[in-house]
């Protein structure tokens, strides 16, 4: 059971890196006017929390 919270919180990481080269690609566009419609920045703190939360689970369980 231990295992599948941390390959969870490995997958959060993944999510949270991932987006974050997105949101840094996102600010460095070339043309301002193409926005983009994803909150990358909200979806990278929420899979940081989540791979805290799984992290934590993960070392408390037995």
């Amino acid at each position: 059971m231990q295992l599948q919270f941390w390959g969870a919180a490995g997958a959060a990481v993944v999510v949270a890196l991932v987006s974050g080269v997105a949101e840094h690609r996102r600010r460095r566009r070339r043309d301002l006017e193409r926005v983009g419609l994803m909150p990358w920045m909200a979806i990278q703190m929420a899979a940081l929390f989540a791979a805290l939360v799984l992290a934590s689970v993960a070392l408390n369980s037995q």
